[in-house]
């Protein structure tokens, strides 16, 4: 079953990934992206990394979905769908992406690739985490809640009125006292 869904990933993922090149509008080619770094996002989930592959789908989400929004908001033809060509000097950079595929193909065939020594981890997640960071790992997971508190804090701050002016002590007021947004205002 692994297998399969390997295959159905890593088809998927390179497919897309091609597509982005073929579609002629920026919006599209965004989809088509989204969905080639899911299925790598997949592969990586496949591979044990759970943390990983659920960082790199829902990163790489966010990311295009922002992408779209501006290329609807800023883009001069509507919504980035107007044929345009997402490529320039298209036979130099077939060229060029034909030999740089056949490398890697050469490469990963003809590596000397080592044989597994010991068991896997139990926790490959873990193992990952202590080899990026290392000692500084309680460094890094305090430095992540200081920055969540600190948004968190800024957003509070930010936010001139709350619930309880909005709908009143008790909030059963009927409707919000909002001074934009038909309430009765301050």
């Amino acid at each position: 079953m692994d297998v399969a869904v390997f295959w159905v990933l890593a088809v998927l993922a390179v497919v897309s990934a091609a597509m982005v090149f073929r579609f002629d509008s920026m919006a599209r080619a965004t989809f088509s992206l989204l969905t080639s770094l899911l299925g790598v996002g997949g592969l990586v989930v496949l591979l044990g990394l759970d943390y990983l592959g659920i960082v790199i789908v829902l990163m790489m989400t966010i990311e295009m979905a922002i992408m779209a929004v501006f290329m609807v908001m800023y883009m001069m033809n509507p919504a980035g769908l107007m044929p345009m060509t997402m490529i320039h000097n298209k036979k130099g950079a077939a060229v060029v992406c034909g030999l740089v595929f056949a490398l890697l193909a050469v490469g990963i065939l003809l590596a000397p690739w080592p044989a597994r020594r010991g068991k896997a981890p139990d926790d490959p997640t873990m193992d990952l985490g202590m080899s990026l960071m290392g000692p500084q790992m309680l460094t890094m997971m305090t430095l992540g809640m200081a920055l969540f508190a600190t948004i968190v804090a800024t957003v509070v701050l930010a936010t001139r009125r709350g619930r309880y002016d909005r709908f009143g002590d008790d909030l059963k007021a009927r409707g919000a006292d909002d001074p934009v947004r038909g309430g009765v205002g301050r």
